[in-house]
């Protein structure tokens, strides 16, 4: 994904690439978090994150990446293994929850609620329909 990023792109706008990083590492942080909270999903954050990272840092990009507890969930997804399918309920079940409570505290025409769902059943077909990552059970101790 970096290599499709030229360098003179990462550093052309600077209010970008410092909102990128900011987005990036706010988005590790909630993944850290989401391995901890059962409501916050760890996998979608830290793809948002790495995604964020390939824009502005082949530094951050790479910790993040090759990162021993945090890795597995990126690479698994970049080698096409998937997300694991807790993450896939969590993202869906997050995403129609913020929509729905914006769609009632903010009040937007019609149109824009029903523009929101559209873009969240596609958002949830399309994870839905990526490979489950399989992970593996801890075995109990007798």
């Amino acid at each position: 994904m970096t290599a499709l990023v030229s360098n003179l792109e990462k550093r052309k706008h600077p209010i970008i690439h410092w909102t990128l990083l900011i987005v990036g590492w706010s988005a590790v942080i909630l993944g850290v978090l989401g391995i901890f909270l059962p409501l916050l999903p760890t996998t979608p954050f830290l793809l948002l994150a790495a995604a964020c990272f390939a824009r502005t840092s082949d530094k951050f990009y790479q910790w993040l990446t090759k990162h021993p507890r945090l890795g597995k969930y990126i690479s698994a997804y970049l080698n096409g293994k998937g997300i694991p399918l807790k993450a896939k309920c969590y993202t869906s079940a997050l995403m129609i929850s913020m929509m729905t409570l914006s769609a009632v505290l903010v009040q937007p025409p019609i149109w824009a609620i029903i523009s929101m769902y559209v873009i969240a059943l596609c958002v949830s077909i399309y994870l839905f329909k990526l490979p489950t990552l399989e992970i593996p059970t801890s075995k109990k101790i007798k």
